[in-house]
């Protein structure tokens, strides 16, 4: 365990030894969110990247989103048939 401060801006730094451990690089993302009143910091995890080759055009995590949303709405009809 580490601590941090909290600067005016509301940012903090990742320690190195952390960085390291998780093998967090800059442009990497991380996910935040509350849970039993503690922040979570979370490496995201999967990497798009051979699907942007693959495929020859540059996806988004929003163009990404919006496919699982469509795939679960169309599973959703066809489960109901």
């Amino acid at each position: 365990m580490e601590e941090v401060k909290v600067t005016r801006n509301y940012q903090i730094t990742i320690p190195s030894t952390i960085r390291a451990k998780l093998n967090i690089r800059v442009g990497d993302k991380l996910l935040v969110y509350v849970e039993n009143n503690k922040i979570i910091i979370e490496k995201k995890s999967g990497n798009i990247t051979w699907l942007n080759l693959r495929l020859g055009r540059k996806f988004t995590d929003e163009d990404i989103n919006k496919i699982i949303v469509e795939a679960g709405e169309e599973i959703g009809r066809n489960s109901s048939s």
